[in-house]
């Protein structure tokens, strides 16, 4: 079988499903495991991916608000792999290639009739129905039952413990610094896991605008920066956007030292199998009493 995966989170979905070496061809955002960067890339973005949050968030909406796609699908490449299977999603056509980018491109190949597999995690309970319709189209159902099941336990692990802590500290996610979003969908979820109160953003719903006023009001016991797409450096680039916020410095979180920078690219902005890891950095985070999983210094780290 021939498999094109589209999407970062997909890319690590098959791989963990031991299919990884039928592989041929990624997106340009697929990096991990590390070996998939040496296929074939099979998409590119339409803007520049420098710049601030500020200014990537309105490069963004200039081609949204034309009804355009934010990628483009290279159907010559697609020709050249001749996959069996493509997987791309359908849940936000500003983090990944959509559905309807690779239709209008499948429609141009001629010698290939491939499957599509279109994934929509809205939540962590979709992102174990997705691990598992991949592993239903690629002949491997039983080893996506022992896949999401291996995972589930992990999790579940971790939330029992987190259970015992004396005090559940409320908490802020920030999914994008300017304009300011909260993390949704499975963000929520893995919050209360972890042993915390979220704040903002709802499971099953895609991240809120946040004003700077609500995060005032709220004041949070902790704040985790993890931006859609950025790594622990990139984030502490544009950190200057909230540091600079009149009242930063009375925010109980930052007179606490409980701010945090976590690599949302790699983790939490990922809905497949490193949403275990995502919960491990959460707990640690929040209960560094209870948790040490060694991800400081790689998957999160003190502002």
């Amino acid at each position: 079988m021939r498999i094109v995966s589209l999407i970062a989170s997909s890319t690590e979905i098959v791989h963990a499903l031991g299919l990884g070496g039928q592989m041929v061809g990624r997106s340009h955002e697929c990096d991990y495991p590390p070996s998939v960067q040496g296929l074939p890339v099979c998409t590119a973005p339409k803007f520049v991916l420098d710049g601030t949050s500020y200014e990537i968030d309105q490069r963004l909406k200039a081609i949204l608000q034309e009804s355009l796609s934010v990628y483009r699908v290279d159907a010559a490449m697609l020709e050249k792999l001749r996959p069996d299977v493509i997987i791309t999603q359908s849940q936000c056509e500003v983090c990944a290639v959509s559905l309807r980018d690779v239709e209008t491109a499948v429609c141009q190949l001629v010698s290939s009739r491939p499957q599509i597999i279109s994934l929509e995690p809205n939540s962590l309970a979709d992102v174990w129905r997705d691990i598992q319709r991949v592993a239903d189209a690629l002949g491997v159902s039983e080893r996506g039952q022992e896949l999401v099941s291996h995972l589930q336990a992990r999790m579940d692990a971790i939330a029992q413990r987190a259970a015992m802590a004396t005090k559940r500290p409320s908490v802020a996610c920030i999914e994008w610094i300017e304009p300011l979003m909260a993390a949704g969908n499975w963000m929520p979820t893995l919050v209360h896991m972890a042993g915390g109160v979220n704040l903002f953003g709802t499971e099953n719903k895609h991240a809120p605008w946040l004003s700077w006023e609500d995060l005032q009001t709220a004041d949070p016991d902790v704040i985790v920066v993890l931006p859609c797409g950025w790594d622990v450096d990139r984030a502490r680039a544009d950190m200057p956007f909230l540091v600079q916020k009149p009242g930063w410095e009375n925010l109980k979180a930052v007179r606490n030292g409980r701010v945090y920078l976590a690599d949302g690219n790699q983790y939490f902005n990922r809905p497949g199998p490193r949403l275990v890891e995502s919960l491990e950095i959460l707990a640690e985070i929040l209960h560094p009493d209870l948790f040490q999983f060694g991800h400081q210094g790689s998957g999160w780290e003190p502002l």
